[in-house]
């Protein structure tokens, strides 16, 4: 028997049941996924979205997986800031070239125990600092919608990874955007959680207070059926980890009637492109359809959200990539005694960006400049999630805003650091308050997929899952590929 290659736009619930019932067997999907990556041209001389992957050894995972678990033979692929014991975890950095984690991150651990099958490690900006994925040591990803142009970032070689059809599901991480907004530039589904609702042990450190690991499907029901496996209870490991029960995040229902969602009145300036609007105001008709209430809202503090994340992110990455010297792992290079080799070490294995930010953050954490920079700044990121908690207590139960200003942009586009920081200016606010955001695709703009934001309070996914079911349900499923 071999592999139907309608497996690759199909869902990934329909792919595992598929298996469970013998109808297919997760070592053809394994194949399908690896000769799909090979005829798109995954690697360095084509889309350039996997950094690793080892087919024999995807081939030996499929042969012993677990038949009845809910991912049972589905492909997926981590971005490779996620500990892995078979592939390595280099983080898009030449500091961790060949490295190899000696454990396996929980979420790695949790997909394989669901019966998914690992096809590879996806590229990614620096330790996941960027907007593009054009800031990897490996060279820039690229969309498989136009390659001209970028994926997004810093998740940009997952979201490519699932909209070339390697696999129906993808892991990236999240500090700022970096799910939602290559989701959205990709024309996929992209989920950010709740801080805490998936675990983060084995994740490469960003931006402690900021970083999550977020999910990636060519569908609404694939990354709700992937956000049902990995979220759950890691205390023991994961000292952010929130003990809830397990969550039930699929639903058959795409009525709203009772529902009320916010608009964001700072999400729609003035200066917003009128194609964008047009499809935003397109879903919003869709959502009305289904039974929804749109309210404006106000989160005044909008403005201050991007200035706020570019003083937290780079204070905590500075101390988290202190680690990074040359004596424990990865690159080493011989220096004029120890400081000279962490300054030889360093300088080689930090790229441009990280080195800007190492720089910035270090210079806010600094004496005579914490308080006036880091203190202040966690101060009105309080106000920030105040901001939404207020929408929330006027009875609104999620909002609705664009993910991005605009489509995908051309690779070399953006030479100005602060307009690439600009790519963020929808996306941050929900990192800084903690709360949960997804991406869907709502339709195009010049030829190019560009998403709708929905935003629902902590803890709230069902909601948020039921709003972009409804929503992509209306538009239609293929509408936005």
């Amino acid at each position: 028997m071999s592999a139907p290659r309608e497996w690759i736009p199909a869902g990934a619930a329909s792919i595992a049941a598929a298996v469970r019932e013998g109808k297919v067997s997760a070592t053809e999907l394994v194949r399908e996924s690896f000769d799909r990556a090979a005829s798109v041209k995954a690697g360095a001389d084509g889309l350039n979205c996997i950094l690793s992957s080892d087919r024999d050894s995807s081939l030996r995972a499929a042969e012993s997986h677990p038949v009845g678990g809910a991912l049972a033979g589905v492909p997926v692929v981590l971005k490779d800031n996620i500990a892995t014991t078979t592939l390595t975890t280099s983080c898009g950095s030449k500091i961790l070239e060949g490295y190899t984690s000696p454990f396996n991150a929980t979420v790695a651990t949790t997909l394989q125990q669901a019966g998914a099958i690992l096809v590879g490690k996806a590229n990614m900006d620096e330790f996941a600092m960027g907007s593009s994925t054009e800031f990897s040591a490996y060279g820039a990803a690229r969309n498989p919608i136009d390659t001209s142009r970028v994926p997004g970032g810093s998740s940009g070689g997952s979201a490519t990874a699932v909209a070339a059809g390697l696999a129906p599901i993808a892991l990236g991480s999240e500090t700022g955007g970096s799910v939602r907004q290559p989701a959205a530039f990709c024309g996929i589904v992209g989920v950010k959680p709740t801080y805490g609702l998936i675990s983060r042990f084995g994740l490469v450190a960003f931006a402690s207070s900021l970083d999550n690991i977020g999910v990636f499907g060519r569908t609404v029901d694939d990354s709700a059926l992937a956000m049902q496996v990995l979220a759950g209870d890691d205390t023991t490991r994961d000292a952010t980890s929130a003990p809830r029960p397990a969550p039930t995040f699929r639903t058959d229902s795409r009525d709203l009637t009772g529902v009320v969602i916010g608009k964001p009145r700072e999400y729609f300036p003035e200066s917003l492109p009128a194609p964008m609007r047009e499809q935003c105001d397109r879903a919003i008709d869709a959502l009305k359809a289904r039974g929804a209430t749109f309210r404006d809202v106000s989160l005044p503090h909008t403005d201050l959200a991007l200035p706020v994340y570019y003083i937290i992110a780079p204070a905590e990455c500075s101390a988290n990539l202190a680690r990074f010297d040359g004596v424990r792992y990865g690159m080493r290079i011989a220096g004029d005694g120890l400081r000279g080799m962490y300054e030889a070490t360093r300088s080689k294995g930090f790229g441009a960006e990280v080195t800007r930010r190492i720089l910035l953050g270090t210079y806010v954490l600094s004496a005579g400049y914490y308080d006036a920079y880091y203190r202040k700044a966690m101060e009105v990121r309080a106000l920030i999630s105040k901001d939404f908690t207020d929408v929330w207590a006027s009875g609104v139960h999620a909002l609705f805003t664009p993910t991005t200003a605009s489509p995908a942009f051309q690779i070399g586009a953006i030479s100005d650091p602060y307009e690439m920081y600009l790519c963020d200016l929808f996306t941050v606010s929900a990192n800084l308050a903690e709360v949960p955001a997804m991406s869907v695709p709502i339709g195009r703009v010049q030829g190019l997929p560009v998403g709708g934001q929905i935003i629902a309070p902590k803890f709230g996914e069902a909601d948020m899952f039921r709003v972009a079911y409804a929503l992509e349900t209306e538009l239609g499923v293929e509408a936005h590929r």
